[in-house]
């Protein structure tokens, strides 16, 4: 057993778990801790997909109650029915744009610099997005998921197909997005969560079966230990984030992202870190 991989698939784990859910792109950071690492070659790029697993259990562990409930009132209520063909309509993009440019996608953009640029980018979104609800508060007209037409949910499915470019952040492009499309805060951030389970247990699924042929039963114990990383650590950052949405808004992750994006293109460009595609 290597014990330095193991302790690799750890901080991995970690990363992913407290990145997953927040508005900063898990996959950059996973990019960018992998490059440092020496962990990035293409069986740890299906370890990046598969351990998000982890984190979706922790989502299904802190929503369970509601998960629970929709589940055991689908045949009899409509709005149960509602809400799960919402969330059904919403995936559905990723999955179809996915099979259609993922290979090409993670040929060609997943590079730090990409990485960079886009959390650049994504930071002054927020920035603007959030700029615009405190002077607009008249523009969100859904305080709650359940109150969502399959409309709005489509809308917010096609932006989360912005987050197959890496560093964009599936989280901050549903939440962020949903924001802009008349969303509180609160009903982005729950339907982003919400979403992220089909979405992110289907990429590990079938990551894992298409690149199948890379692994070996020598690889479960690091894919244990980088699931049991992600899911300790989304539990605390998910029950944090919640926490935190009912009194702050997004402002601090978009200066982070700003912030984070500059000190990885100067280093790169000063030759200080040599980050690695």
């Amino acid at each position: 057993m290597d014990v330095t991989l193991l302790i690799k698939a750890a901080l991995m784990g970690v990363v992913e778990g407290l990145t997953e859910f927040l508005p900063i792109s898990s996959t950059g950071h996973l990019i960018l801790a992998g490059a440092l690492l020496g962990f990035n070659d293409d069986k740890a790029k299906v370890f990046d997909i598969a351990i998000q697993t982890g984190a979706i259990g922790a989502v299904i562990l802190v929503y369970w109650q509601k998960i629970r409930t929709t589940l055991v009132a689908l045949p009899t209520n409509a709005q149960a029915r509602q809400f799960a063909v919402n969330v059904l309509i919403a995936f559905v993009p990723a999955v179809l744009l996915g099979l259609l440019f993922g290979k090409a996608i993670k040929a060609h953009l997943f590079t730090p610099m990409v990485v960079a640029s886009t959390f650049i980018l994504g930071g002054v979104v927020i920035l603007w997005a959030e700029r615009r609800q405190a002077q607009l508060p008249g523009a969100v007209r859904i305080q709650e998921v359940d109150d969502m037409s399959w409309k709005d949910a489509l809308k917010v499915g096609l932006v989360q197909c912005l987050a197959m470019v890496p560093g964009t952040s599936r989280s901050g492009a549903t939440i962020i997005g949903g924001m802009l499309m008349g969303l509180s805060r609160k009903a982005a951030t729950d339907f982003s969560f919400y979403l992220a389970i089909p979405t992110l247990m289907g990429a590990g699924a079938y990551s894992l079966f298409k690149e199948r042929a890379l692994l070996s039963w020598a690889d479960v114990p690091m894919f244990g230990v980088g699931l049991l990383a992600s899911f300790v650590s989304a539990w605390l950052c998910v029950r944090w984030l919640l926490r935190f949405i009912a009194t702050h808004s997004f402002i601090g992750f978009a200066w982070y992202r700003i912030v984070f994006g500059v000190v990885v293109l100067a280093t790169a460009w000063s030759g200080w870190i040599p980050w690695t595609a």
